[in-house]
């Protein structure tokens, strides 16, 4: 096993080059796993465009009085499977075209987890810090209202985001009930417990990245107890998976937030740390051996690497210089096309996030159950179910990956496309 050794400053992530959009790294895996199977390509072309993006004004009147108005989107990719499911962000970034891309990426991760939904994505060009509560309620009531035709239990369920939260689902849940006339909790998921939310929704996208690394480290015949791990991003997936690998056994060595990180080559209590949720960027505030820039997190001498914090982190420029002996994905595309490339040429597996991070909208989809059951399960039972789910997809990953002898993402990618082609096909098209 390696052992992990850096040196440095402190900086936060960042790109030198253009970064890839979304959108430009969705068809590209699209193309490469469909070049894996005998598909039509007329089901590719569909594939490669949204089935409809909305974009809508969201104006609001802010707590001085005056009025600032917004762009709201919400692009919905395939429900060829089911009704769309999807984020809604809000960050000044958001574009359409992110937004399509997100999406294409939804209908991957429910397809490999073998769920019943497409994707979608959405979100308004927003900096939500700039926004008071009362002003973040009246923009979200107002997206709402906005989209209320457009999504529904049975035809598009949002889901909380980079900057939204459970609050915030609350919010487009009472708005979108309001209209109807009727309580709907199943309209959203990833709400508060109390109004029809699953126990376990918040830490699941972090816990399934912590189950399917176990499983990887298993796999490479690795000692779990001998690992060690550095995990960029302390927040909503990297504290709950890097907290999940500690009780595992492994090393977690290092930890980041957006200031920075924290190294002990002799392993962090990771239980200790702060996570954003407790106490926002506070990472570099605990007592630790050693502080690193977040680019030098990624450059460490460990085992496994978990870039669990923003997209495009993992590039041309850095990928030889990463010295991970295995990638599990956290983040949404945090490994570019040309960094993908390298790492296979580096005989580094990379294990997508369509895969590791699907536990957010697998409990999401335990969340859509329970509300339309008027039924909810319990802690235990949420990541039992998980566990399954989790363990089921791998290993159905894992035979693509044997027996094309391709790499994880392209294993991934043809299960997903190989389900949505075929229900494409049972389906036809529309003349």
């Amino acid at each position: 096993m390696s052992s992990p050794n850096s040196e440095g400053t402190d900086s936060s992530p960042s790109q030198a080059s253009v970064p890839e959009s979304a959108l430009e790294t969705a068809r590209r895996q699209l193309d490469r796993a469909a070049e894996h199977l005998e598909i039509d390509p007329n089901v590719v072309e569909r594939l490669r465009y949204p089935t409809t993006v909305h974009e809508v004004t969201v104006p609001i009147e802010r707590d001085d009085g005056t009025v600032e108005v917004y762009t709201g989107y919400r692009a919905q990719h395939d429900s060829v499977r089911g009704p769309y499911k999807g984020g809604l962000r809000y960050h000044p970034d958001v574009t359409r075209d992110e937004c399509v891309g997100l999406s294409m990426w939804m209908t991957w991760k429910c397809a490999v987890m073998d769920l019943p939904f497409g994707g979608a994505k959405g979100g308004v060009a927003v900096n939500p810090k700039a926004l008071s509560l009362d002003e973040k309620e009246r923009l979200t009531r107002r997206f709402t209202q906005e989209l209320r035709t457009t999504i529904g239990p049975m035809k598009d369920i949002p889901a909380p985001d980079m900057g939204t939260d459970p609050q915030t689902m609350a919010w487009v849940m009472d708005a979108y009930s309001m209209q109807e006339g009727e309580t709907i909790p199943g309209v959203v998921t990833g709400k508060p417990p109390i109004i029809g939310g699953s126990k376990g929704r918040e830490t699941a996208p972090g816990r399934s990245v912590a189950i399917i690394a176990r499983e990887a480290i298993d796999y490479l015949s690795w000692d779990i107890e001998e690992t060690t791990v550095a995990v960029q991003g302390f927040g909503s997936v990297g504290a709950p998976a890097a907290r999940l690998l500690d009780s595992y056994g492994a090393t977690v060595v290092a930890v980041s937030d957006v200031n920075g990180a924290i190294y002990d080559p002799d392993g962090l209590d990771t239980h200790d740390v702060p996570t954003h949720e407790e106490e926002p960027e506070a990472v570099l505030k605990y007592d630790a051996p050693e502080t690193l820039s977040n680019e030098e997190l990624l450059e460490l001498d460990v085992d496994v690497l978990i870039p669990a914090a923003v997209g495009n982190v993992l590039t041309g420029e850095n990928a030889d210089s990463v010295r991970a002996n295995l990638i599990v994905e956290g983040a949404n595309g945090p490994t570019t096309s040309i960094a993908d490339t390298i790492f296979a040429d580096r005989g580094i597996p990379v294990v997508p996030d369509i895969l590791a991070n699907a536990g957010g909208v697998t409990v999401s989809y335990f969340e859509w159950l329970q509300d339309i059951n008027r039924r909810a399960w319990s802690l235990e039972r949420v990541h039992d179910e998980l566990e399954t789910e989790m363990i089921r997809a791998w290993e159905t990953v894992q035979a693509e990956h044997e027996s094309r002898g391709v790499p994880w993402r392209d294993a991934a990618y043809t299960v997903a496309l190989s389900r949505i082609a075929d229900a494409h096909e049972a389906r036809g098209l529309w003349p």
